[in-house]
């Protein structure tokens, strides 16, 4: 059999490795036809289907299995010996991906993260903005950002911002004709705006603490999202009572935009913390972005 191209075997991984040909072709920077092209061709040099292709989605064959685990270490091991190269380098250069909430990405990392982007021209940062509590080895992250009580023990965590405050919200218009509420309780009587977390499987209840007495409340209502900028839109425009980060709601309560609830019950969370495996081999470039985001820094 004659030689195979090195870029052939490289799409099939990247493929059998993301399920998608669209995700694939993304990473690849390539179209999804050209992809496709690329695989019939491995097949056609190796004798043998590769990929079984569905309305939704792809999987390996039995060949493509065996094909995968062979191939996918060696493949990595690559990877991550060109990526040492850069310690040589003057100047600290490659791309690190994040999975972080929105919250944190506008509080703590772009503020800091945009500075050293101007300092390192050659230091690229991905952030995906991703609620659910997701395998970032797995899904090929260098670091995620969660509340310092939802990180695994198995990782190194880094403080990168204070404790957060939540706040439980409307607007002086949805409270016209309707009684506050006065506990948690009384929220299951109102019109809410829930959020929707993948990870838990369903619409997320609502924390509140008051003198060590801890409750969920599992709220309802006519909307619900799956991150929090919408949702103050939608608290600001009278659609129900929303709870959310206090430093997102602090200036429209203070100009009077919106009224805060249950201010007693309100819960404090540990603060955002930027997470990695304990056996991550550092990047110059990922040792500048943590330094830059470390709260003491």
């Amino acid at each position: 059999m004659s030689r195979v191209d090195f870029n052939h075997l490289q799409s099939f991984i990247i493929v059998a490795r993301e399920r998608s040909f669209t995700r694939a072709a993304a990473q690849l920077g390539v179209s999804q036809s050209a992809l496709s092209h690329t695989i019939r061709s491995l097949e056609t040099r190796l004798g043998v289907r590769l990929l079984s292709r569905t309305t939704r989605g792809v999987s390996p064959t039995e060949a493509g299995e065996r094909l995968y685990a062979t191939l996918a270490p060696h493949y990595e091991g690559i990877h991550s010996g060109i990526s040492a190269l850069s310690a040589l380098r003057e100047k600290p250069a490659g791309t690190v991906r994040i999975s972080a909430y929105d919250h944190s990405v506008s509080t703590a990392l772009w503020p800091r993260l945009s500075t050293l982007l101007a300092e390192y021209p050659d230091v690229k940062i991905e952030i995906n903005i991703n609620y659910e509590l997701i395998d970032i080895v797995a899904e090929r992250y260098d670091a995620g950002v969660r509340f310092g009580d939802q990180v695994a023990k198995d990782m190194v965590a880094v403080r990168i911002a204070p404790d957060v405050r939540m706040a439980a919200v409307c607007a002086p218009a949805y409270l016209s004709g309707r009684v506050a509420p006065t506990t948690p309780q009384d929220l299951t009587s109102h019109r809410c705006i829930p959020m929707r977390l993948t990870t838990h499987g369903g619409l997320y209840a609502w924390e509140f603490e008051k003198d060590g007495q801890k409750l969920e409340v599992q709220v309802d209502g006519q909307i619900v999202f799956n991150t929090t900028p919408p949702m103050l839109q939608a608290v600001l425009d009278g659609a129900g009572v929303a709870f959310m980060p206090e430093d997102m709601v602090r200036a429209h309560v203070a100009a009077g935009r919106l009224v805060s609830l249950l201010e007693d019950w309100c819960p404090v969370f540990p603060g955002y913390h930027l997470y990695y495996p304990s056996r991550r081999l550092s990047s110059p470039a990922f040792s500048l972005v943590m330094e830059a985001l470390r709260l003491d820094s």
